[in-house]
């Protein structure tokens, strides 16, 4: 079945869970396709798991673009989000209704994420209102990471929560269906997550929200420069990875490969 926005704000009312994860390429995505999942993120975390970059902040539009389109090719089912990559929307209003644009209409997305609160509330209210769908995204916000020291708790102080209460209000009546809440404590995500209306989709935010994501090449193990505790590994694929590679350069080396079996 096609997940639309609606879909994904009709999994709030019922109380249905969310399963979200990240994709950057064709074959990533048909197992996506093949998984049924409700929401996939084309996020600039590309930007680190693929390109290898130390932040998020050198992706491009045209990056963006490309990886979405890759996506795109081999997944129809779940719905498609791509990054909005750093300083390709925060100068204004009118920078973020070109850029959202070009990934939905060169990319193929079907709605855009952005990080931040109300200091980009007439942005998102500006695409919304041209048919543009938004997702939101609070709390750790990665292409912040030289502003908070470090991919780093937000929110710990009381008074930090309350301007994250206000930016989650401001961000759901700017129009966004949906909000990422990335690293925040976990009281006070299930707490927003009850005071709006429209779903949120935790990361490192605890069980309180209404769906979760992760960034696929972390949950997998495939991503080994760091690991966030909130991160579980379903799978240490890194190590088979190379364990694979180590075994095929022995075959090699030894002539066991190719076998009579494996020429013609």
């Amino acid at each position: 079945m096609k997940k639309t926005i609606q879909t994904i704000r009709g999994m709030k009312v019922k109380g249905e869970r969310i399963a979200c994860l990240t994709a950057y390429d064709a074959l990533f995505a048909s197992f996506m396709e093949d998984a049924e999942m409700d929401l996939v993120l084309v996020g600039d975390s590309v930007g680190m798991v693929f390109s290898g970059y130390d932040t998020t902040i050198p992706v491009t539009v045209e990056d963006m673009i490309y990886h979405t389109c890759a996506v795109r090719r081999t997944m129809t089912s779940p719905l498609l989000v791509s990054d909005m990559p750093f300083m390709s929307y925060q100068a204004s209003p009118e920078q973020a209704l070109k850029n959202a644009g070009r990934l939905m209409k060169e990319g193929h997305a079907e709605a855009v994420k952005m990080e931040g609160g109300r200091r980009i509330a007439e942005q998102i209210r500006l695409c919304t209102e041209s048919g543009i769908p938004v997702m939101g995204h609070l709390g750790m916000t990665p292409q912040s990471v030289h502003e908070f020291g470090g991919f780093k708790l937000q929110a710990r102080t009381r008074e930090e929560a309350e301007h994250l209460r206000k930016d989650a209000l401001a961000v759901q009546k700017a129009g966004a269906f949906a909000l990422v809440l990335e690293k925040i404590p976990a009281d006070l995500a299930t707490e927003i997550t009850a005071d709006l209306e429209i779903p949120t989709i935790g990361i490192g935010a605890g069980p309180g929200t209404d769906g979760q994501i992760l960034v696929t090449y972390d949950m997998l193990g495939l991503y080994e420069k760091f690991k966030p505790k909130f991160v579980r590994r379903y799978l240490e694929a890194g190590k088979e990875i190379k364990n694979a590679l180590s075994d095929y350069i022995h075959d090699v080396k030894e002539n066991n490969f190719p076998d009579s079996g494996e020429s013609y």
